[in-house]
């Protein structure tokens, strides 16, 4: 039995979704724990390129049952919506979604926007698409178990009750109150949920089962460290734990230690949304490099904001992950640049900063970079470390040293082949 994490160490976007599809062709679970459809994992292979929601990254082997774990808020259309996409290309995974994970609901997407709307140039930058309403619906105990859906005669009283609520509060916050009704929202719940039935059921006895056979299991995260409620850029970050320790509970397999958690670090930085980004590239190069790497999010089609490598932030967010493995993607994506930089220490009001600090910091400080030779080759064949052009190398070691976690796989393409494992190398215990 082997149980991997496999999560973000910046901001998100960093390629969880590759690496994932990776792990599965040896896995037999694989299992989303937190975070709903407002971030994409991209995956490529054999079949195509294919960018998933909510469906966990282990959908293209048929061999992987893939959980919805109840860590999850879950839009129900979106879900039925991404299983008929899959099914139209000649998919049909094996899907099992969490009694406990909980619904979000149209009315979430409403308020979402109304949100940002209000909040003007403060806007946290959401996609919209209701996860941050959903997540607070949760805390104050008035959301709804995707359970509740084979309880019918139950879930119409309750659901009654919270629409009534979520009324008062559109009105008196947003003056929105006739924006929906709950004939409407019983109507999209009957129409979405029914398709959704036969895969409802307590997945936590699902994988303590696969656990005692002795399965491989992979737990897959949304976003990044930099991202997670409680250790990101607060409040510009999403409204679930990113972090690998949330595993547990987010995907409902307790007592059973990680084998492996691989933090996933892109080559060069990226985010999208809103908050502090201290590496910004210069505009020309940023667009450059977009372009190249095709840096746009996979969930909103957004442009993503483009940074120098930065170590201080990733040797922090390997840090938060307690990560044993880091994989280092889009190497390819530097070929040809002639010199490459990275931020090492933040200056801040004239001192030195080596730990990754609050906003208020971040927003004043500059980064202090060193720089190293580029390289020209095209690198997308190579399979094997030692095979890389020097500079290549160089880069990659110092952004190990840096970040104080040893990179043992370097993508060098999207495509699942497209990928150096290397040996893992010794390296101190990651510190922030």
């Amino acid at each position: 039995m082997s149980i991997e994490v496999v999560v973000g160490a910046n901001w998100g976007d960093e390629g969880k979704g590759r690496m994932v599809d990776y792990l599965a062709q040896n896995a037999d679970f694989v299992v989303r724990f937190q975070g709903g459809n407002n971030a994409g994992h991209t995956v490529v292979n054999e079949h195509g390129t294919f960018k998933l929601h909510l469906l966990p990254s282990g959908v293209f082997n048929p061999r992987v049952t893939n959980i919805l774990g109840p860590g999850m808020v879950i839009d129900l259309q979106g879900l039925v919506e991404e299983l008929d996409n899959l099914k139209a290309k000649g998919f049909s995974p094996k899907i099992l979604v969490s009694e406990r994970a909980t619904i979000c609901f149209p009315f979430h997407r409403l308020e979402d926007g109304w949100e940002e709307e209000r909040l003007g140039h403060k806007a946290y930058g959401s996609t919209r698409r209701g996860i941050a309403p959903a997540y607070g619906d949760r805390t104050t105990k008035k959301a709804v178990q995707l359970g509740e859906l084979l309880y019918a005669d139950h879930l119409r009283e309750h659901l009654q009750h919270i629409v009534e609520w979520k009324k008062l509060k559109a009105q008196g916050i947003y003056g929105q109150g006739d924006c929906f009704t709950f004939e409407e929202t019983w109507a999209w719940t009957q129409k979405y949920g029914a398709r959704l039935l036969p895969l409802i059921c307590d997945t936590s006895a699902v994988l303590e089962q696969a656990a005692e056979d002795g399965k491989n299991i992979v737990f897959e995260a949304q976003l990044g460290t930099l991202r997670d409620l409680n250790y990101g850029i607060y409040p510009y970050t999403t409204s679930s734990c990113a972090l690998a320790s949330y595993a547990p509970i987010g995907g409902g397999l307790f007592g059973h230690r990680s084998d492996r958690v691989i933090a996933v670090v892109k080559a060069f930085s990226t985010c999208v949304g809103e908050g502090p980004f201290v590496t910004r590239m210069d505009e020309d190069e940023a667009n450059s490099l977009r372009e190249t790497a095709q840096e746009y999010g996979a969930a909103t089609g957004r442009p993503r904001t483009i940074g120098h490598f930065d170590a201080l932030a990733t040797r922090y967010g390997c840090w938060g992950q307690a990560a044993t493995d880091v994989a280092l993607t889009k190497l390819d994506s530097l070929s040809g640049l002639k010199t490459l930089k990275i931020c090492s220490e933040y200056e801040y009001r004239g001192q030195r900063i080596t730990r990754f600090p609050l906003n208020p910091v971040l927003q004043e400080a500059t980064p202090v970079y060193q720089e190293m030779p580029g390289w020209t080759e095209d690198i997308s064949g190579v399979r094997h470390f030692e095979d890389l052009p020097q500079a290549a190398q160089d880069y990659v070691l110092e952004i190990e040293r840096l970040i104080r976690c040893p990179i043992t796989y370097v993508s060098v393409g999207p495509e699942r082949e497209a990928l150096i494992h290397r040996p893992a190398a010794s390296a101190p215990v990651p510190v922030p």
